[in-house]
């Protein structure tokens, strides 16, 4: 019996800033793909300039699922982005075409690559008391409690990652195990691993330069402001059932934003805690890129960091596909 060939599939990780969007829709002029968003803040309807969501037109050019799927009043899980993703994956490929899977969102890909752990359900009365105890000392102090009991999951985060932070402990709490092991366990039984079921190229695009992804980011948050994005976080902030704590508005930028909006900071001092924070960000990127098996890395350098020089970019990325530049 011949054995059917599995379809494809891309994978396009990179830092915040590093020009995945503009790679992604140059990829669609070549490639029968369609795209799909792996972005934690795009799903939300609303946050569009602070998240760098596609302009309208070029999502008219290059459409991209799991884009303003939610209200920002939502909580959106990784549970639900792999069954989400997971729904329109199969959709692209019986149509013929193939997925090609977009963002930062790191968490989001390990998940859909390799099963969701089978930790148990969050119990909302252990969320609330962790919840509670950060409030009184801060997601440090839990970072460093997490590092003694589960020090795999806490050298992976940031220690003011709240909402990892939080969900590892709830799983330890609870069950006395660390959620590493749950992910251990998950990675070995192999059932829910995407790999057996799509041929799975694995891309980044990274700058080869740190101080150029310093530069983008900086360019790209007062691109921002003047674009109006304390307009937009200010629309949200006037809705009155939205607060700071929902993970809509824990997305970088938006914190700081809101925080400016609550008059906690002068706006000189949003501006400089929201280039920080992206940074930070950035750096947790690259130290999970850092990590990645199977990975492919089309280098941003100097002279590619604009897009007059993404034709480079993108012949790069074609030869790693397996496709010729056309």
């Amino acid at each position: 019996m011949t054995q059917t060939a599995k379809p494809g599939a891309i994978f396009l990780m990179g830092p915040t800033a590093a020009g995945k969007t503009d790679l992604a829709i140059a990829l669609r002029q070549k490639l029968p793909v369609d795209i799909i968003s792996v972005d934690s803040a795009l799903v939300y309807r609303g946050l569009n300039i602070g998240a760098s969501k596609p302009t309208p037109e070029e999502l008219a050019q290059a459409p991209h699922r799991l884009i303003d799927i939610c209200d920002p009043s939502e909580s959106y899980s990784v549970a639900r982005f792999v069954a989400d993703a997971r729904r329109e994956m199969a959709e692209i490929s019986a149509a013929g075409r193939i997925p090609l899977l977009v963002g930062g969102t790191m968490m989001y890909f390990k998940a859909l690559l390799e099963g969701l752990s089978r930790a148990p359900a969050a119990d909302p009365a252990v969320r609330q008391q962790i919840e509670t105890e950060a409030a009184e000392k801060g997601w440090p102090a839990l970072h460093a409690e997490l590092a003694e009991v589960d020090p795999d999951t806490a050298s992976q985060l940031h220690p003011n990652h709240s909402q990892r932070i939080q969900r590892a402990l709830e799983v330890y709490r609870e069950t006395g195990i660390p959620i590493s092991r749950f992910r251990t366990q998950q990675r070995q039984s192999g059932g829910s691993d995407l790999r057996n079921e799509y041929a799975i190229t694995q891309l980044a695009l990274i700058p080869n330069d740190r101080q150029l992804l310093h530069r983008r980011i900086e360019k790209r948050f007062q691109g921002m402001i003047a674009s109006g994005f304390e307009e937009e976080v200010r629309k949200l902030y006037l809705r009155g059932d939205l607060h700071k704590g929902l993970p809509a508005l824990r997305s970088v930028g938006y914190r700081q934003m809101w925080e400016y909006l609550e008059g906690n900071c002068s706006f000189e001092e949003m501006l400089e805690k929201g280039v920080v924070a992206t940074r930070q960000l950035a750096k947790r990127q690259l130290t999970w890129l850092r990590r990645w098996p199977e990975l492919q890395v089309v280098w941003l350098d100097n002279a590619s960091g604009e897009r007059n020089h993404l034709q480079e970019i993108l012949t790069n990325t074609l030869k790693f596909i397996g496709k010729d530049p056309i």
